[in-house]
């Protein structure tokens, strides 16, 4: 059977050993404390080195390409980190008359490769937008019923933005423009002619 718990002079019942377990619990729950706190303490200067690095990324001026080996690099994509795509609003345009009256409704988005001049588009979005409808009305339909005249579109509403933005056009040896800029590509998301 069990033993009664000893008696102390007094009558009164003998206290009960807290032994190693005590300690073992109180030594745990501090390893816990300091690893949390570790991971914390990590989490916070990964995060503010990153951080510091956008808000340097974001201050630095924007030029524009000055060398050949810089405009040949300009229109690259870097493959380690995927694109920003920034959209635009639905146009809708009256195209120039080549046979009776035909209008064009557009939605589009924009491929940049650097996600911090999403927020400079969007400040010189009025004058990209007004550029873009004005090219858009200087159409034909049938400059645009194509596959080809769309992919040509394309480039010139890129090339478009970019000016804008304040970068020269540029173009290679058969005359075609090429990417010169934040904004890489012109994607049609909706395309209609009626």
């Amino acid at each position: 059977m069990a033993k009664a718990p000893a008696k102390t002079d007094d009558g009164d019942e003998a206290p009960k050993k807290k032994g190693k377990l005590g300690l073992i619990i109180v030594i745990l729950l501090l390893v816990v404390l300091i690893l949390i706190a570790l991971g914390v303490g990590a989490l916070v200067l990964l995060k503010g080195g990153k951080d510091k690095g956008a808000d340097e990324a974001a201050a630095a001026p924007t030029a524009a390409p000055q060398t050949q080996a810089q405009l040949q690099t300009a229109g690259t994509v870097d493959l380690t980190k995927p694109p920003t795509f920034v959209p635009l609003d639905a146009f809708t345009v009256n195209l120039r008359r080549d046979e009776g009256d035909h209008y064009l409704q557009v939605v589009a988005v924009m491929r940049i490769a650097d996600a911090t001049m999403e927020a400079t588009l969007k400040a010189f979005m009025p004058e990209i937008r007004h550029r873009i409808n004005l090219l858009l009305s200087s159409k034909l339909p049938s400059e645009v019923a194509t596959v080809e005249g769309r992919e040509s579109l394309s480039l010139e509403i890129t090339q478009q933005v970019n000016e804008a933005l304040g970068f020269q056009p540029v173009r290679d040896a058969s005359g075609r423009p090429i990417p010169n800029g934040p904004v890489q590509a012109v994607l049609f998301t909706s395309f209609i002619i009626q």
